[in-house]
């Protein structure tokens, strides 16, 4: 049987499914919107559940345009912009915004509320910052963290996990929670060369020794090189949301 395969792209606005053939030509796409509040100050947030349905409808709508069998699609791909998603330990939406309402639960990558929380990081000139150009930018995700720890330190300290928008729809797919070296990497100051991994001294030096005193469990502890398979694939709850079948690798 032929195989085909599903990319799926999360911007800023709207979500994007791809359904693709062995051969890399794309057979049908769809998109679904996104909701967004922007507030004053350069604060921008989303929904983390609002993003996940969008991404389940427009897979359902491109895949229905393919009119190909979910039994025929061989793996699914996520790839999103570098928000940050927080969650309680039990997996549900902590909020980020003044408003308290826990559904705005995303510090959107353009988001620049860390803009004070940047420039003390960058006055630590840790070696770190080497691999960032030389200073980091708020719309990374330490400046974010720690102006959450101290802006909103409820939602920091219940907080079970950080994660980038990327490893958040790979972990609602599988229920994983290994990340992607690519996403640690770009934008959470993870050392992937050489085995360096997170730097303790780092975190330290930037306010975030809580990291470090709980071995990294809230930002991740398994990072994985891209394309690797994740966990036993789709989760019979994320296939039913996505009309795929259970255990298509992701």
């Amino acid at each position: 049987m032929p195989r085909a395969y599903i990319g799926v792209d999360v911007g800023t606005t709207s979500t994007r499914a791809g359904v693709f053939d062995e051969a890399g030509t794309l057979l049908a796409t769809a998109r679904h919107p996104i909701r967004i509040w922007h507030e004053a100050g350069d604060i921008v947030e989303q929904s983390s559940q609002d993003i996940w349905d969008a991404c389940t409808t427009s897979v359902r709508a491109a895949m229905a345009e393919a009119a190909i069998a979910p039994d025929s699609v061989g793996g699914i791909g996520f790839d999103a912009t570098c928000s940050l998603v927080v969650l309680d330990p039990q997996g549900e939406p902590l909020t980020v915004s003044a408003s308290g309402d826990k559904q705005r639960n995303v510090i959107v990558w353009m988001d620049h509320r860390a803009i004070a929380e940047a420039r003390l990081i960058n006055e630590t000139e840790d070696a770190v910052l080497r691999y960032v150009g030389g200073s980091i930018s708020p719309e990374m995700e330490m400046p974010k963290l720690l102006w959450l720890k101290r802006h909103l330190r409820g939602s920091f300290d219940a907080a079970g996990h950080f994660f980038d928008l990327s490893d958040y729809l790979t972990w609602r797919a599988t229920g994983s929670l290994q990340r992607s070296t690519c996403t640690v990497t770009c934008k959470w100051n993870y050392l992937a060369h050489d085995g360096g991994g997170w730097s303790a001294q780092f975190f330290k030096r930037i306010g975030l020794s809580d990291f470090v005193n709980e071995k990294y469990a809230r930002i991740g502890t398994g990072i994985v090189a891209p394309g690797t398979r994740l966990g036993t694939g789709l989760t019979r709850a994320a296939a039913a949301e996505l009309c795929l079948s259970p255990g298509i690798p992701v």
